[in-house]
């Protein structure tokens, strides 16, 4: 593949999710979370069975999905104890 077709792929999927998901840190809902996961992660292997790439940056805004939610989970279960 060379880096003119990497560069489209990469506008496409950044175009992709600038207009479907909130950044992490705006994410205040764990199902919200969650659905974004599952969205880039279907995103993720879509662009690896059609084209053998996909930016490294996806990985980093999952990984980025992935500590939000863990910190809402920990806000939560801290939460459900403190209040016993």
């Amino acid at each position: 593949m060379n880096p003119m077709q990497q560069a489209q792929i990469e506008s496409e999927l950044k175009k992709f999710t600038n207009l479907n998901f909130e950044t992490p840190s705006n994410c205040r809902n764990i199902d919200q979370i969650r659905f974004y996961v599952s969205e880039l992660c279907r995103k993720i292997e879509e662009y690896e069975r059609q084209f053998n790439y996909v930016p490294n940056w996806a990985y980093v805004l999952l990984a980025q999905y992935n500590n939000a939610q863990n910190i809402l989970l920990y806000h939560d279960f801290k939460e459900s104890y403190s209040s016993n």
